[in-house]
């Protein structure tokens, strides 16, 4: 007859590499709390101090002027406060990145290592999209100014408004990496375009209108540079005629003689001081 087999199970060894698993996490884990903890006071403490910062040097003047802030006027944040959100928040994820790195390489780390390395980029795009936003009211204000009292002023002052936010727009999704096989050939067609059109008005129908405006606008440079001629003769003369001492109209023209423009004094007026 056969023995039977005998079964031996080392327990003591399961718990013994149990137990280490667990002596390696634990303070990993500790380590992973006291990052995250100190890493979320220090974040917020940079978004005030930020805050404070954009508010203290115009930010907040600048998205008013841009029209940023009427659009978020329902909004519980306003444009600074967007900002420091997104600085904030971004700094949390430098926390986490530092944080889950207690724990050595993993998938977890290299994903938030992605997301921090581009969020400078989106910052950057957020802060052309404000400045584009900036510069295109402006130039719509300008326009409308210039331009008030003709029938198309408005459409080409909102015209101009919207081509520069959309170039702000194409050039902060650019920045952001954001559609980029879409963004930069749709620039180049925009910009391709406006091109064409300025290139074939001016060789094409615009010919004849800027001639006669060139030559309005030359025939009028040589009138004033004409005018500016004489006064500069007229004012070389009276110089010279200084100089030399020769009498100015309506002087005396000799002793005891009065010129036309003086007036004579009457018998019974008192004499008049002359304080020169």
């Amino acid at each position: 007859m056969s023995q039977p087999l005998a079964l031996s199970v080392d327990f003591s060894q399961g718990f013994t590499d149990a137990w280490s698993a667990v002596a390696q996490f634990i303070p990993k884990f500790i380590a992973f709390l006291v990052i995250l903890i100190i890493g979320w006071f220090i974040a917020k403490l940079i978004a005030r101090v930020v805050d404070k910062l954009l508010r203290k040097v115009g930010f907040e003047r600048l998205a008013e002027r841009s029209g940023t802030a009427n659009a978020l006027r329902g909004s519980k944040y306003d444009a600074t406060g967007i900002l420091t959100k997104v600085i904030y928040y971004g700094l949390l994820l430098i926390v986490l990145q530092l944080a889950f790195g207690a724990f050595g390489p993993n998938p977890i780390s290299a994903m938030i290592t992605a997301a921090v390395a581009w969020l400078p980029r989106a910052i950057v795009a957020l802060v052309i999209v404000v400045v584009a936003m900036a510069i295109a009211r402006a130039v719509r204000d300008i326009i409308l100014g210039a331009l008030g009292g003709v029938s198309y002023g408005k459409v080409l002052a909102t015209v101009a408004w919207a081509f520069i936010v959309g170039l702000g727009v194409i050039a902060a999704l650019g920045q952001a990496g954001i559609a980029t096989a879409i963004t930069g050939p749709l620039l180049t067609a925009v910009l391709a375009t406006a091109a064409g059109v300025v290139i074939v008005g001016a060789g094409g129908g615009l010919i004849g209108p800027m001639r006669s405006r060139w030559e309005r606008w030359l025939s009028r440079a040589e009138e004033e540079s004409a005018g500016a001629r004489d006064n500069i003769s007229a004012y070389q003369r009276g110089r010279s005629d200084a100089q030399a001492g020769a009498p100015a109209p309506g002087s005396r023209t000799a002793a005891g003689e009065r010129g036309p423009t003086e007036r004579r004094q009457g018998p019974d007026e008192p004499e008049r001081f002359d304080p020169m």
